[in-house]
Order: C-alpha cells, then sequence, then structure tokens
C-alpha cells in the first residue's frame, strides 16, 4: 500500500483532488504498437498488489487489469502502430499518446503524473523516474498498457506466427532475431529500428 499512500501524499501536498497515471509499452520493442495508458484511481476503493508491471506475473497482471478496469475512476488506452512510430520516431509517438490520452481525461483529473523522464508541455502534471514503482496510479496504468499490448501482440501472432510474437511480444529475443533472418519484416516491424 506503500504506493498508495504515496499518491495520497502527493494529493495533499499538491491541493489537488485527483491525478491521473500515465505509463507506456513497448517503446523498446521490435514489432507491434506503443501503448499508452492512463488511469485515474479511486483511492476510497484501493486494489491490492499494484505494483510495476514488470514486477509482476502475466497471470496477475491480467486479474489486475480487470479490477482496474472495474474500479478505477476512469482509464483510458491508446496505441500507436509501426508506422507512426517509423513516421516520428519512438519518442514522439511516446509523447503523442501521452497526450491523447491526457486530453481524454483531463476534465477528470486536475495533474498527472508520466513514467520517465519525458512531459509533453501541455500536459499538467510531472515525469517520474521509475514512477511505476512508486506511485499506484502510474503503476496501474502500466498495468493496463502492458495487458493491452501483450493481447494485441498475441493477435498478431495468429496473422504472422512464424515470428514467434505470442511469446517474445515483438521484443529482441534470440529467437525473434532468428525469424527476423530467416523471414524479414513484416508489415508490423519498425522498419526504423535496428532489425538484424
Amino acid at each position: 500500500m506503500l504506493l498508495y499512500a504515496n499518491d495520497l501524499d502527493l494529493i495533499k501536498s499538491r491541493g489537488i483532488d485527483k491525478i491521473m497515471g500515465i505509463d507506456e509499452a513497448g517503446r523498446g520493442a521490435l514489432a507491434g504498437p506503443v501503448v499508452i495508458a492512463a488511469v485515474i484511481l479511486d483511492y476510497r476503493d484501493p486494489i491490492l498488489g499494484i505494483n510495476d508491471s514488470k514486477l509482476i506475473s502475466a497471470k496477475k497482471r491480467e486479474f489486475l487489469a480487470a479490477e482496474i478496469r472495474n474500479r478505477a475512476i476512469a482509464y483510458q488506452i491508446v496505441s500507436l502502430d509501426a508506422q507512426v512510430i517509423d513516421e516520428i520516431n519512438i519518442r514522439a509517438a511516446s509523447l503523442k499518446g501521452f497526450e491523447l490520452v491526457y486530453d481524454a481525461l483531463k476534465d477528470q483529473a486536475e495533474y498527472a503524473l508520466i513514467d520517465g523522464r519525458d512531459i509533453p508541455s501541455n500536459i499538467k502534471g510531472e515525469a517520474v523516474i521509475k514512477g511505476d514503482q512508486k506511485h499506484a496510479c502510474i503503476s496501474a496504468a502500466s498495468i493496463l498498457a502492458k495487458v493491452h499490448r501483450d493481447a494485441l501482440m498475441t493477435k498478431m501472432d495468429l496473422a504472422y506466427p512464424e515470428y514467434g510474437f505470442a511469446i517474445h511480444k515483438g521484443y529482441g529475443t534470440r529467437r525473434h532475431y532468428e525469424a527476423l533472418a530467416t523471414w524479414g519484416a513484416c508489415p508490423t516491424h519498425r522498419q526504423t529500428f535496428r532489425l538484424y
């Protein structure tokens, strides 16, 4: 519950009512979209077990994602595909995603916490390095983004089974590089990333 306490301390110190946590999944992958999620938690109804999505099992992430969708005040998820990433670069795509989810929920929260170092100038809030390990609202966003992206990559595996997307989710594993060496890139690969 330490992550919840950190959120509540920030709410009290800033004199605000609600905060929005924002995080992304898939920034470093070779294929597939970058997915950005924003969550406004209900601090009167804490969800036990929320943590950085990378620190919890896939099964627990699925359970927590359902809890977050059912019990959060609001949430928003956007997905920017490989073509957008190639066109504007991964950092710009992530920032665009931050803006999209923020704009969708900004009337419901006065302040945003974004995981990492970057924050678009039009967002009222702050970037928090390792924020998904410090704030419940960012952890909740990281869980939604990860679960949503994993589902997209599992679906993509049906279209391109030779790459093993259901297993590695588009990240640069040995198996993925071997598949690229054999089959070349498919339409969901990020052409501006080093693929070989």
